[in-house]
């Protein structure tokens, strides 16, 4: 009984670590020019979030470079009392070899010493032209789909979604974001 129980736990363990470099082995664009992907991107797609709960459409992130490979990040929407929402952060290049692995942090800056208010920005999937990318963390719990234009052609949009999929993202959960919204009387309006 003792040898059962101790291969269970064996097996368990292995199984955890196993689940565990799953979550490691999310491979980015193997380069990243931070010129190019600076300046004004449309969010196209993404996972429901906490952060963008409020959010009914327009949906827009403004990178500006900075000094220290670090770049100023504005993010927008429009919210349903037709508020504009204006979050501003600051992301910091992790791996300065491909430049593909952010984080980014919309804590104040004397927050900065803990981890925990930085999230892991990984561009996975990026157009040679930077028209495109699609950005998300190891653990899959976060995703966007961002583009330079409002629209995105839906033969490219289902081509990100399935390179996504391979890499363990749930195209089930992706919820299209509307760009062309007005809120009219408390009513969200999309137009086309």
């Amino acid at each position: 009984m003792k040898k059962l129980f101790a291969l269970i736990v064996f097996l368990s363990t292995f199984a955890i670590a196993a689940i565990a470099q799953d979550k490691k082995d999310l491979k980015t664009v193997t380069n990243v020019d931070i010129n190019k992907y600076s300046g004004k991107w449309f969010e196209i797609a993404r996972y429901p979030n906490k952060f963008q709960k409020k959010c009914v459409g327009n949906v827009s992130a403004n990178y500006t470079i900075k000094k220290n490979d670090t770049l100023e990040v504005i993010n927008e929407c429009l919210e349903k009392d037709g508020e504009v929402d204006r979050a501003k952060g600051k992301a910091r290049i992790v791996d300065k070899t491909s430049n593909a692995k952010l984080e980014v942090r919309f804590a104040p800056a004397f927050l900065s010493f803990i981890p925990a208010v930085w999230g892991d920005y990984w561009i996975i999937d990026l157009d040679k032209d930077y028209k495109w990318a699609a950005i998300g963390d190891p653990d899959r719990e976060y995703f966007w789909v961002l583009s330079r234009e409002p629209k995105l052609d839906d033969a490219t949009y289902q081509a990100i979604l399935r390179r996504a999929e391979v890499q363990g993202f749930n195209p089930a959960k992706v919820v299209k974001t509307d760009q062309n919204v007005e809120v009219i009387n408390g009513e969200v309006i999309v137009k086309p």
